[in-house]
């Protein structure tokens, strides 16, 4: 009879009749199957096994076509899996797999057991029953329960199917009795398993029994090398072992390896050969032991001594970013002084695009130094950090030791990639793991859980990236010294433009200088209305686009030379792609431009707040998170508190429904720094006076109409300058951040301090 079930597809598990078993369940299909049987099938539920484990999602070709229809007995949920006991009812065939609206579902028949000639069904139970009996290493398959069981006697459609859960056999074969029907059928492939373990136990006995006869009671070393030796001409595989632990022993001779690592390394190779060669632990320990000895313990290079060399090089890679150059000069300046001093831990902090990266590599290109890169963005497993314990089938290092080995020295140039994108789930808090390799008071004993012997980092140079700080966490972020790498000017872009980007896609392109010609004014043209970003990145890539436009032109045209033009940058690049300069062209009520910092530098924000007949609601659009929406609520209430100040009828509030709308919906926005721009737009709304359009502000705002600080002020003050604005109102408190503004942007703006909404309000509203 056909019937239709849930299904569930299972790794390295063959599921028997009358058999209870227990499966950690968490692929997604899968869980809705299981909740599905629940709810709609009396709690039954097809289970079939995949061919191949590693296969994550996997098809109608991908599964064997015979399954077990199972009862879920018992359901445990975790936070990402659930635990689920199942007990098998009966053989079934896959004729169907349907992707159902609640699982995936298997249309099914029922296969039934069929007995064959009793005679010999009797003949082999008699057999089976005798073969444990004589079975002395029966006992490590199966428990004494199931002993007894089959001894007292098992029907022979059941007896195959508890005793081949016990058997070690592969997955294939379990799947074969499975498939098999006829009851005497299965019996005579387990008696010839059993038999086949029978056999594999006298092989042993024999390698025993002749290591015994060879062996002198008083030497213990003696006896265990005999005993070797009797298992590889078992085998026949007597070399290759010997070999490689003798070369590993002459390794540790010739080279100074710390005491502990010599100690460690002999260890494991007693173990290493005393094992038979096809052992599947024999792999492991020599990994273990390659790994200990490929790792630098005492391997170094000569850091530069010249400061003048060290200082051109950084100059020559990279235009601007003072801070960190001379921040790494100090560092060699006192090592160089001192002799002795643990490496610092330098965390870049900006937006993409402005050079983090590649400023790594340019220190330890100064520096002399070897120079690695792991990165952290993704990463939810602690072992990525500490690795995993040698117990875990296919373990290895983390990432810090796998890099010490790439590296080949103790004090190499380490760069840690996106160190804010980490996370954490059930697997750990990888963030947890970086505070030891980040702790210059710690690292120089740091812990992997596979090395297992403390490592010393003390001499590492330790360089972090990230895009915002506030994602790093607190306890991380204090042994970190924090560099703020900000935004290009329009004047540094030109710089970087003429003295690194075109002359790196010139030479990549395969032309001279002579053959493209791009004056500043063209180069501030491509900056401001075809790249709109806090780096050099899309710039560059515009600039590569156009080396391959003039290598086409000069090919194909038979051109000696290109003069870029705008008529020409028109004709390759397409239109205009960024509107520069882009503001409010006249005053408006309830429009008021506020100023952002995300993840690609400063930005401006257009707030616009309306009002309608309603009930007194505050609707909010435009992706706001939870401090923004905050923000606004503060907002509207200060207004309700203040409203006779700024002459706002307060019956407006009761009978208005308000809407505030930041646009470009589809862009998550979040933070208190719009506190001003939204108590500015909500004025304006309910008092219908409107908003200054060549003002821009920021700042956040208490329920008593303060302004409080906010960061990212420079970022923020050259998207105000790109986009026209030539007055900022910024919080008091600010004021010492104007340091960091370039002077062009304040040669073109006016930045005006204020401490209450008050102060905004007399600026901001026309008056």
């Amino acid at each position: 009879m056909t019937e239709t079930f849930p299904l569930v597809c299972t790794r390295g598990v063959v599921v028997f009749p009358n058999q209870d078993i227990v499966i950690d369940v968490g692929r997604e299909p899968s869980l809705q199957a299981v909740d599905n049987a629940q709810n709609n099938f009396e709690n039954h539920i097809v289970l079939v096994s995949q061919k191949d484990i590693t296969t994550d999602e996997p098809g109608l070709d991908d599964i064997y076509h015979v399954g077990t229809l199972c009862e879920v007995r018992h359901v445990r949920r975790f936070e990402n899996f659930i635990r689920v006991k199942f007990r098998g009812l009966k053989r079934v065939r896959l004729n169907e797999w349907i992707q159902g609206n609640d699982s995936d579902m298997a249309v099914v028949d029922e296969l039934v057991t069929y007995r064959q000639d009793e005679t010999e069904e009797q003949a082999l139970m008699r057999m089976i029953v005798d073969a444990y009996d004589h079975f002395t290493g029966a006992d490590k398959f199966m428990s004494k329960d199931m002993m007894i069981e089959l001894s007292k006697g098992v029907g022979p459609e059941g007896l195959s199917d508890k005793a081949v859960t016990a058997l070690p056999i592969s997955l294939d074969r379990k799947q074969a009795y499975l498939e098999t029907l006829g009851a005497n059928d299965r019996l005579e492939m387990l008696l010839a398993d059993i038999e086949k373990e029978k056999k594999m136990g006298e092989v042993e006995k024999k390698i025993n029994d002749t290591v015994k006869q060879r062996i002198d009671q008083g030497q213990k070393d003696y006896y265990l090398r005999e005993k070797l030796n009797a298992i590889k001409e078992e085998l026949g595989d007597v070399v290759e072992q010997d070999k490689d632990a003798e070369q590993i022993r002459k390794r540790l001779d010739e080279n100074p390896y710390p005491e502990n690592i010599k100690k460690k390394v002999k260890e494991e190779l007693s173990r290493y050969e005393i094992l038979p060669m096809a052992s599947g632990e024999t792999g492991v320990i020599k990994t273990y032991i390659d790994w200990l000895m490929d790792l630098p313990w005492w391997q170094e290079t000569q850091d530069n001594q010249d400061l003048n060399q060290a200082q051109s090089i950084l100059d020559a890679d990279h235009y601007g970013l003072e801070k960190v150059k001379e921040r790494i000069l100090e560092y060699l300046a006192v090592k160089q002084m001192t002799n002795s001093l643990k490496a610092p831990i330098l965390c870049l902090v900006g937006p993409p695009g402005v050079g983090k990266t590649s400023l790594a590599r340019s220190v330890a290109r100064a520096l002399d130094r070897k120079f690695v890169k792991i990165s952290l963005g993704g990463v939810r497993d602690e072992s990525e950090i500490r690795g995993h314990r040698r117990t875990y089938l296919g373990a290895m290092p983390g990432r810090i030791i796998q890099g010490m080995k790439k590296a080949g020295v103790v004090n190499p140039v380490f760069l840690i990639d996106e160190i804010d994108k980490m996370a954490s789930d059930y697997k750990g808090d990888p963030s947890s793991a970086m505070l030891e390799v980040l702790d210059p008071e710690q690292n120089s004993y740091f812990s992997d859980h596979y090395i297992e012997e403390p490592y010393d980092l003390s001499k590492v140079l330790f360089i972090a990236t990230a895009n915002y700080l506030e994602n790093i966490p607190p306890a991380l972020r204090d042994r970190l010294e924090i560099i703020q790498l900000s935004s290009y000017t329009d004047v540094e872009k030109i710089h970087i433009a003429k003295e690194h980007l075109l002359p790196k896609q010139l030479k990549e392109n395969g032309l001279h200088a002579s053959q493209l010609k791009i004056s500043d004014d063209l180069l501030l043209y491509l900056i401001r209305y075809y790249t709109r970003e806090a780096g050099v990145r899309q710039l560059e890539r515009t600039i590569a686009t156009i080396c391959r436009k003039t290598v086409l032109a000069i090919l194909k045209d038979n051109k000696k030379s290109i003069r870029l033009s705008k008529k020409l940058v028109h004709e390759w690049l397409g239109n205009e792609k960024v509107d520069y300069g882009h503001k409010e062209k006249k005053d408006q009520v309830g429009t008021v431009t506020g100023l952002a910092y995300t993840s690609f530098g400063g930005d401006i924000l257009q707030i616009e707040a309306n009002r309608f007949e309603g009930k007194g609601r505050l609707i909010l659009t435009g992706q706001l998170g939870d401090v923004m929406k905050e923000s606004a609520n503060i907002a509207l209430d200060y207004i309700k508190a203040h409203a006779k100040e700024y002459k706002i009828d307060p019956k407006l509030f009761e009978t208005n429904d308000v809407h505030i709308h930041v646009p470009e919906g589809a862009v998550p926005k979040d933070g208190p720094s719009a506190g001003v721009t939204m108590t500015t737009a909500l004025v304006s709304c309910f008092s219908e006076i409107p908003v200054k359009a060549n003002l821009a502000m920021t700042g956040e705002v208490t329920l008593r109409g303060n302004v409080l600080p906010i960061g990212g002020l420079k970022e923020k003050s050259l998207a105000a300058y790109r986009s026209g604005i030539t007055t900022i109102l910024i919080p008091k408190e600010n004021v010492r951040d104007l340091d960091e503004i370039p002077q062009e942007v304040k040669d073109a703006v006016e930045f005006i301090p204020v401490s209450t909404v008050k102060q905004v309000l007399k600026h901001a509203l026309v008056a």
